[in-house]
């Protein structure tokens, strides 16, 4: 008895998990497409084009309209260095073990190079 309860529920889950990729957005919700390219830097959504009125209500009120994907294309643009990367990203190199090698005693002996700011800045 035990047994065929736990086999009915492994299935379930089984089948619950091969459903689960199987998910498509509902139609008109914004996608990729929405973060534009200037030339040399990928631009951030028009957040008020991406609203969308609430279907949800709270005690008969209607909620405020929900601009989705805004902060996940907005946080994907700021992140793109090289938007032609997307397209045609550069082929990786030979690993080198000697520097990885230094960098990480570096780290333990905590004589961390700091980053060279001409080229990187801070998340603030």
């Amino acid at each position: 008895m035990k047994s065929a309860r736990l086999l009915t529920f492994l299935l379930a889950c089984t089948i619950a998990a091969g459903l689960g990729g199987c998910f498509k957005p509902p139609r008109g919700m914004p996608d990729q497409n929405v973060i534009g390219f200037d030339g040399k830097s990928a631009l951030a959504p028009d957040c008020d084009s991406l609203s969308r009125p609430s279907v949800l209500t709270d005690a008969g009120w209607s909620r405020p309209s929900m601009q989705w994907g805004c902060a996940t294309y907005s946080n994907l643009a700021a992140q793109i260095a090289n938007p032609k990367d997307l397209v045609a990203p550069e082929k990786l190199g030979p690993a080198d073990a000697a520097v990885a090698a230094s960098a990480v005693h570096r780290y333990k002996n905590g004589h961390v190079i700091p980053l060279d700011t001409a080229t990187s800045r801070d998340s603030k």
